[in-house]
């Protein structure tokens, strides 16, 4: 279940293709746009549809608490997990714009207190994150454990130089840009977690004028975006893309010399395992798991939030990009291989299930 688009059969269950697999899907409430923040949040007004209704199953998996208080009284087994740092969401100070529990954390904690305990598993993707809810329910601590993103090799993948060079001066030339640049690219919505503001203020301090920034996605900041890039004076050195297709993002990471992000917090960014299994390196804040796990052969973690700091570790890459190879960035990803991940969290289900069916023993 999920959104859908006005108009794509609200409530009815429908057959859909994602990553060339097909699904069964429904769209409980239609939203235009889901990167753009409407007066209600996307969150009450899915939380409202589920209100009523009983979709009982064998197994459930949520992505986000706050639906989950009108699922209380359905049956079967249910799996919560958990992407970001909430703790870290609402307290930061810079972000105006973010989520509304910043404002009413103690309503926050105590939905989350009443809504906790019917998960069977709470499955958390970020270290800080693991943590904070071992401590708070200690005695849910046996359930509650970590879990990596995962990335799809069938998709992400690398080309080799030769390829990559080829596919990167068409896309130049295409653009109107001179073969020999390079391009940067950042994927994620338009949003104050993203700080897509510091994004382009440090683009405008890197000197470089082969370097060539490619946004790929939407949301709220678009137009405070648009507005920066021009009066930076950046308009030749940026591309606004839109929201991207996955299969023309998977083409973007391989064309593109190095992925950047530049977020105030982050749980363990698939966007961030997509680019590495593309092959490209990563310059990142310190948000998330990501500065767990990169290495000094696939990218830099900068020490500050600052554009000085983003644009010197861009620089450093784009200056040197033999010293992070694809194999080294590859490498990296091995252990988020998607199906490995969905292998362990399905045989776990497995397991559980055979646990609670009794097993019959034919009559001789």
């Amino acid at each position: 279940m999920g959104t859908g688009k006005p108009g794509s059969g609200i409530a009815k269950w429908q057959q859909k293709s994602y990553a060339g697999r097909e699904i069964d899907f429904m769209p409980l409430i239609a939203i235009e746009d889901d990167d753009v923040r409407s007066l209600i949040p996307t969150s009450v007004k899915y939380t409202a549809a589920l209100i009523g209704r009983d979709l009982s199953s064998d197994f459930m998996h949520f992505h986000r608490i706050e639906p989950t208080l009108g699922t209380m009284n359905w049956s079967g087994e249910k799996i919560l997990f958990v992407h970001n740092d909430i703790q870290q969401q609402i307290a930061d100070s810079q972000d105006k714009n973010a989520i509304l529990w910043k404002y009413f954390p103690a309503g926050y904690f105590a939905m989350e207190n009443l809504a906790v305990k019917q998960f069977s598993q709470i499955y958390v993707c970020n270290t800080e994150s693991l943590k904070l809810y071992q401590e708070r329910y200690v005695g849910m601590a046996e359930q509650i454990k970590y879990i990596r993103n995962a990335v799809d090799f069938d998709i992400f993948y690398p080309l080799t130089t030769e390829a990559k060079q080829k596919q990167r001066k068409e896309f130049a030339r295409r653009r109107g840009l001179a073969e020999n640049t390079h391009f940067i690219l950042f994927a994620g919505r338009l949003h104050p977690q993203k700080d897509p503001i510091l994004l382009i203020r440090s683009l405008a301090a890197l000197k470089d004028d082969r370097a060539h920034l490619l946004i790929a996605g939407d949301g709220d900041l678009k137009n405070e975006v648009a507005s920066e890039i021009e009066a930076l004076g950046l308009s030749n050195r940026v591309t606004m893309l839109g929201s991207v297709e996955r299969a023309k993002l998977a083409e973007l990471y391989r064309l593109s010399s190095t992925f950047i992000l530049t977020s105030v917090y982050e749980g363990l960014p698939i966007v961030v395992l997509e680019a590495l299994a593309s092959g490209i390196p990563i310059v990142t804040t310190k948000a998330g798991e990501t500065p767990n796990f990169l290495t000094s052969d696939s990218g830099m973690v900068t020490p500050d939030r600052t554009p000085k700091a983003i644009s010197n570790a861009l620089q450093n890459i784009l200056a040197h990009l033999e010293d992070y190879p694809l194999e080294a960035c590859v490498r990296v990803t091995k252990p988020y291989a998607a199906k490995t991940i969905v292998e362990n969290v399905y045989e776990q289900m497995w397991q559980s299930w055979e646990q609670k069916t009794p097993t019959i023993t034919p009559i001789s």
